[in-house]
């Protein structure tokens, strides 16, 4: 039986927080376990101040980690799920998705106001095209202005006269006990999440028998349904981070086997958006991500995507 185990994450306050989290869920079920935490900085965090659709591709935030853990310096990968590409290579899995943190997002203000009480042009935070595509609905007003670094790094920023407001994930500001930074939590009428938002993933090798059973007690189903279905939406429009999609699913309230979806594409510019609901077995998450991704195709988000498509090529 082995008696440690080695994390790889981030060198992030948030990452290396969320391996804790990890850690101690495997504590809690493994206690004669012995935990060692080992830091990778990725090409993301280098290039921390260019913008992410400048960068974008794949494995920005992993791809360091996981050669670590192919050469078995490290036994198990912990990263925010949204940050894994859809398609990974066979010989690494996913072993475990722990039980989620709330998927909105958030906005922080220095003025303390929400983001339609603050007066007109406000300039608002973020590099993500998802969320700016959505604030241009909620402002059309607003300057979209460039926000990249870690948690903390936009928090300081968010707090300077060249923002009016930032957006941020729920779910960093609260592993952080950072909540009473928040000035308005979206709801997700007003702003879809990225598909996966709010969860990790423990990635290990895919021979690797003794990880997987380690990993097996902290695996959250509903959860691990939930991130499922919305990567496949994902997956089925042909999306990657670059582009403006959103999706979140939820086990219903009234029969927790029957999982909701909801998924969004968007023009850059907010003007034209594609939303999308419906329901499916909570077992078979798959099916419903790509059944809702081929009812926004045929509704329009094809050819939302060929223009974000072309843009990125006269970009590069």
């Amino acid at each position: 039986m082995r008696t440690t185990l080695i994390l790889g994450t981030r060198p992030s306050l948030l990452a290396r927080r969320q391996t804790e989290l990890v850690a101690q869920l495997l504590r809690l079920s493994w206690p004669e376990l012995t935990i060692i935490t080992r830091v990778y900085t990725t090409r993301g965090d280098r290039e921390a101040q260019r913008p992410l659709p400048e960068i974008g591709g794949k494995g920005l935030f992993t791809a360091e980690i996981e050669a670590a853990l192919r050469c078995g310096e490290i036994d198990l990968a912990v990263h925010s799920l949204k940050d894994l590409p859809i398609a990974t290579e066979g010989d690494l899995i996913i072993g475990a998705v722990p039980e989620r943190a709330p998927a909105y997002d958030v906005f922080v203000s220095r003025h303390g106001i929400g983001l339609k009480a603050l007066p007109p042009a406000p300039r608002i935070g973020t590099s993500s095209p998802r969320r700016a595509a959505q604030l241009r609905v909620l402002r059309p007003d607003a300057e979209i202005v460039n926000l990249r670094g870690n948690l903390d790094t936009r928090l300081r920023k968010a707090a300077m006269p060249d923002y009016d407001g930032v957006v941020l994930a729920a779910a960093g500001l609260i592993r952080l006990g950072l909540e009473t930074h928040i000035t308005h939590p979206f709801s997700y009428e007003e702003m879809l999440p990225a598909p996966a938002q709010g969860a990790l993933a423990v990635q290990c090798r895919a021979d690797d028998a003794l990880a997987l059973a380690l990993l097996r007690p902290i695996h959250h189903v509903p959860t691990w349904a939930a991130v499922t279905a919305e990567r496949a939406f994902l997956s089925g429009l042909g999306g990657g981070c670059a582009a403006p999609v959103a999706a979140y699913a939820e086990p219903c309230a009234a029969n927790a086997s029957v999982l909701q979806l909801q998924g969004m594409v968007a023009s850059l510019d907010g003007c034209q958006m594609v939303r999308v609901s419906g329901e499916g077995d909570l077992s078979r998450p798959q099916e419903l991500g790509y059944r809702l991704a081929e009812e926004a195709l045929t509704r329009g988000a094809a050819a939302l995507l060929r223009v974000r498509e072309k843009a990125v090529v006269r970009s590069t």
